[in-house]
């Protein structure tokens, strides 16, 4: 496969966006683990949502 002229641009542009997205994975990742535990401690102490507990009119 050719490129041509712009190929450096090309190659880096994909790696850029390959990058960012990966970024963005390992940060939903890590959001959602630290949402799990902050939930567990809550309900740990006793503290739970109100959805789960009333029933809609």
């Amino acid at each position: 496969m050719v490129l041509g002229p712009y190929a450096s641009f090309i190659v880096s542009s994909y790696a850029v966006a390959a990058i960012v997205v990966a970024a963005l994975v390992i940060w939903v990742i890590a959001d959602y683990r630290r949402q799990k535990t902050v939930l567990a401690d809550l309900e740990a102490k006793g503290i739970t949502r109100r959805s789960g507990t009333e029933v809609a009119p």
